[in-house]
């Protein structure tokens, strides 16, 4: 299984390459595959390099916003990597 962050998209070129952040880290990925036309401020889910769907920008802050908090409980001690990992799950079901 694959899990994305969402990244929000900061600049799209000519050849449809985008620059997206994810959590502060910027990365250059493709758009090709996305049927609906992307544009700056958008949000999508990448695996491998490639964006793979555009996402509704409120749903990816409130992603975003649950990974902080893993990632928080975790440099704190509250939780472990172990939980964290199988945290996010819990989250959602």
């Amino acid at each position: 299984m694959c899990l994305s962050i969402p990244s929000e998209i900061l600049e799209i070129d000519e050849f449809n390459n985008a620059v997206v952040q994810t959590l502060g880290v910027k990365r250059r990925v493709n758009l090709d595959l996305i049927a609906e036309p992307c544009k700056v401020g958008d949000f999508v889910l990448i695996h491998v390099g490639v964006a793979m769907e555009k996402i509704d920008k409120e749903y990816a802050k409130e992603s975003i916003k649950a990974y902080q908090e893993i990632v928080q409980q975790m440099q704190s001690g509250k939780i472990d990597e172990y939980e964290g990992n199988l945290g996010y799950h819990g989250l959602h079901q």
